[in-house]
């Protein structure tokens, strides 16, 4: 038992070089392109696309599609995922030595939500209203939520929001551990033996080119359903290389299980501190748009700057 839990070399460097798996690969992503497109056809058959009567509970139900892939491995190839514990990082592994990584998770991507709504200002992007909150006032009344703006002051409700996402990838990370388990758990270390950016990268699209089945119904880009095939996978690329640097570096999938249910939490913290009355393009702004890619893309050069990208192996 102690020889599964033990976490690999956090880099997986010597895999570099070595043959690829490509049948537990190319099966894991049949399987979960399937499920996700199983999940999602009411979507589409119903004619009424993300209106649907229950589109939030088959949203949320995507997120298993990359776990049953894993599954799906584990029960028709299952030489190929062998220790399933110490080959998808489900355990801690050595969780004293990479703490600061597990604290980067938590916090570093709540960080990054909360500065992009303040970088699309800058560019001139969006509005802000930081004194009266106008635009999140809109946003609780349109979502039926007008009695808690009775009750308590809009600034109380923004404290609430803030303080929420301390704990929010406690309670996230239930839901983003079926993708996790699949892209960062299973994928990335399957794709390693091609070097480690373009594993990084690779995955980022095979991530990204998942998402069709809802990105071209308007999902996260609802203004570019088309284009936002391309912006989507350029997201996951980008956010995906933080996750999977996480993951490497810990030789654990928690890492980026929690950064990804962190990143889930603060997503709409745009739509907190924006002005009423304006388009927000999600092409543009949130962590979605060009404009929240910025910092990520910038703290990625200064991870290969002091050398931890790639993952140097330890």
């Amino acid at each position: 038992m102690a020889s599964d839990t033990k976490a690999p070399a956090p880099a997986d460097a010597s895999q570099t070089g070595h043959s690829i798996d490509i049948k537990a690969i190319i099966l894991f992503y049949c399987v979960t392109f399937a499920v996700a497109a199983a999940i999602a056809s009411p979507l589409w058959t119903s004619g009424r696309g993300l209106r649907f009567q229950s589109a939030r509970l088959l949203l949320s139900s995507l997120l298993l599609a990359p776990a049953a892939g894993v599954l799906a491995v584990r029960l028709l190839l299952p030489s190929s995922i062998k220790p399933l514990v110490r080959a998808t990082g489900l355990g801690l592994g050595p969780w004293k030595q990479t703490f600061g990584y597990w604290l980067f998770a938590w916090f570093g991507f709540t960080l990054i939500g909360l500065a992009t709504p303040f970088i699309s200002a800058f560019f001139g992007l969006l509005h802000l209203d930081l004194q009266n909150f106008s635009g999140y006032r809109e946003l609780l009344v349109a979502r039926l939520a007008a009695p808690a703006l009775e009750r308590y002051s809009i600034q109380t409700i923004v404290l609430f929001h803030l303080l929420s996402l301390l704990i929010a990838p406690l309670f996230n990370g239930i839901f983003t551990f079926g993708e996790e388990w699949g892209w960062r758990g299973f994928l990335l270390p399957k794709l390693l033996p091609l070097g480690q950016w373009p594993a990084l990268v690779l995955t980022g699209v095979l991530w990204g080119i998942w998402h069709a089945p809802v990105t071209l119904l308007g999902y996260d880009y609802p203004f570019h359903p088309k284009l936002g095939m391309v912006l989507m996978t350029l997201f996951c690329i980008v956010f995906g290389t933080l996750l999977g640097w996480l993951r490497l570096a810990t030789g654990s999938v928690w890492p980026a299980v929690i950064g990804h249910a962190a990143m889930d939490a603060v997503g709409e913290f745009t739509y907190v501190l924006a002005a009423a009355g304006q388009k927000i393009d999600t092409a543009q702004v949130t962590i979605l748009g060009w404009s929240g890619w910025i910092l990520p893309l910038l703290i990625i050069l200064f991870l290969v700057w002091l050398k931890q990208l790639p993952v140097p192996p330890r």
